[in-house]
């Protein structure tokens, strides 16, 4: 049943988990990412695909969508096998043969592997809804919970529904691409950064984008894709239908561990504790990423790049420990043609 088994097995393919897919490769180690997106890149992909990064090494700046990419050509160099848009829901522990490995089960399918790394950020997550009747008819049909490619809206009336980071972003980014740009909140208080909020006040100011505060959506309408909204004025209850093409509700999102939080795993909260070689209290299971927790902790891309390193190292040396776990230096190997000390 379980032919193609993996040394590794990584939980998540953001940040984290593809440099664990790239490190595992660098250490000769047989890996795969299972992760509950259809696509690589996690967070940055998903929700902000279009949002400079300031604090990666060896970059002044870069989109996060850029970053991805980078990340997915480094990752995948090794022909790692990815299982995307897949649950997980389970996991079991078999002893075949005198050895012992685990087994992934997954809403599409299972997966063994000698150890597993967990780099799962803040868990599957998924867009919140605007709660109202039409939206699985419509999403991706003129509703749209996330913005891969900003193109996909030249010329379009675009009307955004949130007051954080997001949706700010978007009426900025959106700019030139779309044929208008409108803003709505639900109060008049708003979560996104203050120079992002001056930025779209100053192009509403200006005539480029229309912000409009204590409005919501009330009611979707069109036949086979959206084609106009209903919004309210939740003080006066005042309704207005407009035109739109497409609706983007940026309203945050929920997270959750899922099935991972079943695993007997020593938790603080929402995250996983794991010690100084990024093991957990489960031999075998690795975390890695903003979902770990540990004295001094930082959630940052750089952060859990470094624990990326150090969990599969351990996990390695724990596969085979005569293994070294300081794989020496990058320059020096023949994995990449260069000169092996």
């Amino acid at each position: 049943m379980h032919d193609d088994l993996r040394d590794i097995s990584i939980i998540g393919g953001g940040p984290t988990g593809l440099f664990a897919a790239f490190y595992a490769g660098m250490r000769a180690a047989s890996a795969r990412i299972i992760d509950a997106l259809p696509a690589l890149g996690g967070q940055l992909q998903a929700l902000y695909p279009e949002k400079y990064i300031f604090d990666v090494a060896g970059f002044p700046k870069v989109l996060a969508k850029d970053l991805i990419a980078g990340m997915v050509e480094q990752a995948l160099q090794f022909g790692t096998p990815t299982h995307l848009g897949q649950v997980v829901t389970g996991l079991r522990k078999l002893e075949e043969n005198g050895t012992s490995h685990f087994v992934l089960e997954t809403t599409e399918g299972e997966y063994a592997s000698r150890t597993v790394i967990i780099c799962a950020g803040i868990g599957a997550f998924e867009p919140r809804k605007l709660g109202i009747e039409g939206e699985d008819r419509f999403e991706e049909k003129g509703l749209y919970f996330k913005v891969i490619d900003p193109k996909e809206f030249a010329g379009k009336d675009v009307l955004l529904v949130g007051g954080g980071d997001s949706a700010f972003d978007w009426a900025v980014n959106l700019q030139g691409i779309a044929k208008s740009v409108r803003l709505i909140h639900r109060r008049d208080h708003f979560r996104a950064h203050g120079a992002t909020v001056k930025q779209v006040q100053e192009l509403a100011a200006a005539g480029r984008c229309d912000i409009r505060t204590f409005w919501e959506v009330k009611a979707l309408h069109g036949a086979d894709r959206l084609e106009a909204v209903t919004i309210l004025q939740n003080k006066t209850k005042e309704e207005e239908t407009i035109k739109v093409d497409a609706v983007i509700p940026l309203l945050g999102f929920h997270s959750d561990l899922g099935a991972i939080k079943e695993w007997g795993l020593d938790t603080d909260k929402a995250d996983i504790k794991v010690d100084q070689v990024m093991a957990t209290n489960v031999p075998g299971i690795y975390a890695a990423g903003d979902v770990t927790s540990y004295p001094g902790k930082l959630k940052l891309i750089a952060t859990g790049a470094g624990e990326a390193c150090v969990a599969v190292n351990n996990a390695v040396h724990y596969i085979n420990p005569k293994v070294k776990v300081n794989p020496g230096h990058s320059s020096n190997m023949a994995i990449f043609g260069q000169k092996d000390d």
